[in-house]
C-alpha cells in the first residue's frame, strides 16, 4: 500500500502569502489538511514549527512533498540533514513533482546541486541586506522624527522583500525607519498581502 503525501510551504516574512505554494501542493496531490506551514521563518533556521510537524507526521512509505527546495532548507548541510533523516526513517521527497531518490547516484548529485543553489540565493539575500544598510546609512539619520525613505531607497527596501528573507521589522531597523513607513513602500509597489499595523503601532 502506497504512503501518503505530506505536504509543507514556508515565507520568509509575515507579509508574504502562502497560497501559491498551497495550490501547488494540492495540484501535486497533497490534502489540504496534510500541508503543514510556517510564517515569517527562513529557510536557514532549523527551528521551524511546521517543519517539525510536517517530519512527525510522516511515516515509512510517506512523502514528503515542497514546492521547491529552498522552501525547506537554505543550506547545504541542512538539506543534507533533513534528506538523511527522511531516509533513515524510509520517507521519500518529491521536490515539484520530481521524487528525490538519495539511493541513485544522479539523483544524489542533482539534489546536491540544487542544495548549493539555494544556499548560494540564501548568501546574495545576506550580502543585498548588507548593501542596503550600507545605503540606508550613507544617506545619515536625522534627529527626531524619522526620516522617509528616497526613491533608491525605496526600490532597495522593496527589492529586498521580494527576495523574500527580510521581515518588515528587519526592513524598517535596516532603513532606519517606522513600519508603517515600510508598509506605505511595499504597498505602492503593488506588494502589500497583510494589513500594516493599527495606527500607533510602530508610528513614526
Amino acid at each position: 500500500m502506497d504512503g501518503i503525501k505530506i505536504g509543507y510551504a514556508r515565507v520568509s516574512t509575515t507579509g508574504q502569502d502562502l497560497t501559491a505554494q498551497r495550490s501547488a501542493l494540492t495540484a501535486l496531490g497533497v490534502e489540504d489538511d496534510r500541508v503543514y506551514v510556517d510564517h515569517g521563518l527562513t529557510g536557514t533556521n532549523r527551528a521551524r514549527p511546521g517543519l517539525r510537524e510536517a517530519l512527525a507526521a510522516c511515516r515509512a512509505g510517506d512523502t514528503l512533498v515542497v514546492t521547491k527546495l529552498d522552501r525547506l532548507a537554505r543550506s547545504l548541510p541542512d538539506a543534507r540533514d533533513i534528506v538523511d533523516e527522511l531516509t533513515t526513517r524510509g520517507v521519500k521527497l518529491a521536490l515539484g513533482g520530481s521524487v528525490h531518490d538519495p539511493t541513485d547516484p544522479v539523483g544524489r548529485l542533482l539534489f546536491n546541486v540544487l542544495a548549493m543553489v539555494a544556499e548560494f540565493e540564501s548568501d546574495l539575500i545576506k550580502m543585498r541586506t548588507r548593501e542596503g544598510l550600507a545605503v540606508a546609512r550613507a544617506a545619515g539619520k536625522l534627529r527626531g522624527r524619522k526620516p522617509k525613505l528616497t526613491a533608491r531607497q525605496e526600490e532597495h527596501l522593496v527589492g529586498l522583500y521580494r527576495a523574500g528573507d527580510s521581515s518588515t521589522a528587519d526592513l524598517a531597523e535596516l532603513f532606519g525607519v517606522g513600519r508603517s513607513t515600510v508598509y506605505r513602500a511595499i504597498d505602492r509597489a503593488g506588494e502589500l498581502v497583510v494589513a500594516p499595523p493599527p495606527i500607533g503601532e510602530d508610528a513614526e
